[in-house]
Order: structure tokens, then sequence, then C-alpha cells
């Protein structure tokens, strides 16, 4: 059994054991984290995927107020920017499971994906700054740069889980907030200084800058060995503590290590798919379409700024109080509190709209960012939840992939929607989705034989196995 070297592959051998609970679950343990990390605590391995996830945020939640300037300095016709939305949505979605797929091989260590991902993500905004024709745009930003930041997206979130399985819920919503509200200086300065004279300049600067933060973060990432648990803390059926906040009794472990295609057969992969694909498009609508709603109401561009900011801003906390919250009420529980909280917020804001109180949309933005980003980092923590951490790169990413089909209702068919029956109309629709995607959330439970009296300690026998 080894090590692992800098760049995430085999490096030198450490001595440790593989304890195996009464249910057979592999825990090893006997490794430090500084000990795999030369030196470094694992707390590097949550800010670090945080950072980076900042840098690429500015691609989605700063997009909706750029859009305008972009349509008329690119001489695009009503709605085709929210088809390079939807595309760059589509693909930053979609790389999840064959990047999650190369990296249980070893194809693409952790290193490399954020390397390449950082690459692209600046073509992508080379793309959007250059080339006219929107086709064009669509290939560079949408395909290419939606690759490079779903290659950085899903390396975060995946680094973050393996390096803290004992209480991956609140430092995976730390991590993942990063990705709304690390947005917020880019909708202002879209917002305010951004026009058909700077936008080159702008567009340039921030695919430099993406590309210097992704790239530094990335020279210090690593993975740690499979089934690596901290050793200081002992393993779920291994003298585990029900009283405490890292208790497994709310959100039990897996009952076994699933196979991506096991998971699928459980028949629980397709509903929470089905469920991401529901939730996430009303989340794409309302990032896609809430500043111009705001500008068509007849609100200044500073509510229709703060609204967006406000959104980023919540967005992002609210990933990370969710995070934090799942580990003590559960991850089903606060999924369905998130998504019916979402789609309330969009009856509020045809509500606000219609008796023109800035007030109040503000309030509903607020609400809609925080059911609109909360519900990603609970779907992430729940996915090893169910089905094991072992395979948990390439399962998850089928799980978001579900994100690359609401992407497509959620923008581009979210312009059709607004076109033919207005925003009032829009809205409403969003709304129902989201309580149909609360009453799918229902129906989640674990596959396999996981119940709360098998996360209690297991009297039984626990096999050591010393290497």
């Amino acid at each position: 059994m080894t090590d692992l070297a800098p760049d995430g592959t085999p490096g030198d051998s450490l001595n440790y054991r593989e304890i195996t609970d009464g249910r057979g679950r592999v825990y090893r343990v006997g490794e430090t984290d500084r000990e795999l990390l030369g030196g470094r605590s694992r707390k590097l391995m949550v800010y670090l995927p945080w950072l980076a996830m900042m840098a690429i945020g500015v691609s989605e939640y700063a997009y909706g107020s750029a859009e305008d300037t972009l349509s008329h300095a690119h001489h695009w016709a009503q709605g085709d920017a929210f088809w390079v939305l939807s595309v760059w949505v589509f693909f930053q979605a979609g790389i999840a499971f064959p990047a999650g797929w190369l990296r249980e091989r070893g194809v693409l260590t952790a290193r490399r994906a954020m390397f390449l991902g950082a690459a692209l993500s600046l073509l992508g905004f080379t793309a959007l700054s250059h080339l006219g024709g929107v086709l064009a745009v669509i290939c560079g930003f949408g395909v290419i740069g939606g690759i490079g930041s779903g290659l950085v997206y899903a390396t975060c979130i995946n680094m973050v889980g393996k390096w803290f399985p004992e209480r991956r819920g609140a430092r995976t919503g730390f991590v993942n907030g990063g990705f709304a509200y690390g947005a917020l200086p880019f909708i202002f300065l879209f917002n305010y200084a951004f026009d058909t004279g700077d936008f080159h300049e702008v567009l340039d600067l921030i695919g430099v800058y993406v590309l210097i933060v992704v790239a530094g973060c990335a020279w210090f990432f690593k993975d740690p060995p499979k089934n690596w648990w901290p050793p200081d803390i002992d393993p779920p059926h291994y003298g585990g503590n029900a009283s405490s906040a890292a208790s497994p009794v709310k959100n039990p472990p897996a009952a076994r290590q699933f196979t991506p295609g096991e998971a699928v057969r459980s028949g629980m992969l397709p509903l929470i798919w089905v469920t991401v694909v529901l939730t996430a498009g009303v989340s794409v609508f309302g990032i896609s379409f809430q500043v111009d709603f705001a500008r068509e109401v007849g609100f200044g561009p500073l509510v229709a700024a703060s609204s967006m900011g406000l959104m980023s801003v919540v967005n992002g906390v609210g990933r990370t109080a969710v995070g934090w919250l799942s580990d003590l009420w559960g991850r089903k529980s606060t999924l369905v509190f998130v998504i019916v909280a979402l789609g309330l917020a969009q009856f509020g804001v045809i509500w606000a709209g219609d008796i023109h109180s800035e007030g109040l949309f503000l309030a509903f933005a607020f609400l809609s960012g925080f059911g609109g980003g909360a519900f990603y980092p609970l779907f992430a923590a729940l996915t090893p939840d169910y089905f094991g951490e072992n395979h948990n790169a390439t399962t998850y990413g089928l799980v978001y992939s579900g994100k690359l089909v609401s992407g497509l209702f959620g923008g581009g068919l979210g312009s059709m929607v607004v076109t033919a029956w207005g925003y009032d109309g829009a809205y409403a629709l969003a709304g129902g989705i989201s309580m149909v995607a609360a009453g799918f959330a229902l129906l989640l439970h674990p596959p396999g034989s996981t119940r709360i009296r098998d996360v209690t300690p297991d009297p039984r026998p626990i096999s050591r196995e010393t290497t």
C-alpha cells in the first residue's frame, strides 16, 4: 500500500491498517493528513478549492449582468446571449462524469485536471471577448470555457469530500459557496464599468485572473488514498459517539461502496438526477433572467445590480450554511426545505414586480439566491452518503450531469417561455417545477440496508488488516 506523490500518483509507502466494520465497510487509518500532504494540514484542501471556485464563478453568476453589453457589442439577436449561457452550463455540468471516470482510473490527476481547466477557461473568455459570431462564441465560451470551468468545479468538490469524510456537509458547502459569491465584484463591474468601449480589455483580464488563481491553487492539489480516514477520529461503527455533530445518525454512511452502475440500478441515483434537473433548471432561470426582469418592471440599474449581487452572496453563503445544517438536521430534510424555499421565491418575485416594490423584490431575490445555490452542496454530500466515497468522482459526475439538461430549459428554453408567456408566466412555471422537485426529494432514501440502528457502535468483531 502506498502514499501519494506530489502529482497525486502512488509514491512512498506508509504504515497504515484497514479496519473493516461488521457491515463490510473499510476504513484506512494510521496516516495523518500532514504525512500525506508533506507537512501541510488537510485544511489546505478546503481553502484552495474554495479560492479556485471563487475564481470560476464569474463565468455563470456574473454572466447575466454582462448580457446586454455583449449583445450590443456582438450584434446578437434577442435570446442569443441566453443560449450562450445554456451551452456553457451544458458542458460545465457534462464534463463532470467523464472527468471523474478518467480521475478514478489514474489517467487524469487532480492537479492536471485543474491546470487543464484553468487554460480552457482562459480560452473561453478570450473567445467571448474577440469572437463576434454567436456560433463562434458558443463554441469558444460555451463549449471550451464550460469544459474548463466544469473540470475545476468537479475536481474541487470531490477533493474536499475525500479529505473530510467524517463531516463533509459543512466543508463541501463552504467550498461550493465560493462559486457563487466569488462573482460579486464582477456583477457590479459588469453593471457599472462594462460597455462596448472596454469589453475586450475587461474580459481578457478576467480570463487571465481565472488562469492565475486556478493554476496557483492546482499546484498543491493531491488526493488521499482510497478509504482514507483521519486517524484521530473514530470511524462510524467503531466506537462512534451518537451525540456528536459529526455523528452518522442523521446521515448514515453508505451500506457499502456502490459502483456507478450499481448506484444507477438501485433506483436512487436516477431519482436524484431528475431532482437535480428540475431544481437546477429553476436556479439557472433565476440567474439568467432576474436582472432583465428587474429592468422590465422599471427598477433602476442599482436595484437590478443589487438584486443579482444579493442573489450571488446569499447563494454562496447559503451553501455554506446548509452544508453545516445538514450535518445536524440530515441531508434529506435540509434538501426539501431548500427546494421549497426556491419555489416560493419564484412566486414572490412575480408579486414584487406586480406591485412594483423594490424592497420585496430584493427580499425574494435573497430567498431565490439562497434556494438556488444551497441544494448543490447537499447533493454533493448526499451522493457519497448514499453510494460511498470510492467511486464518488464518477457517481457525483452522473448526479451533477443533471445540470446539463437543466441549463437548456433554464436558459435557452426559458427565454422562449418568457417570449410566449411573459415574465409572470415563466416565473410561475419555475415555481411549480420547484415544488415538483421537492416532491421527488421526499422519495429519496439510502439504498441498501442503512438505517439509524445500523449506525450505532457495532458490537460484532472488527477485523483489522495491518499492511
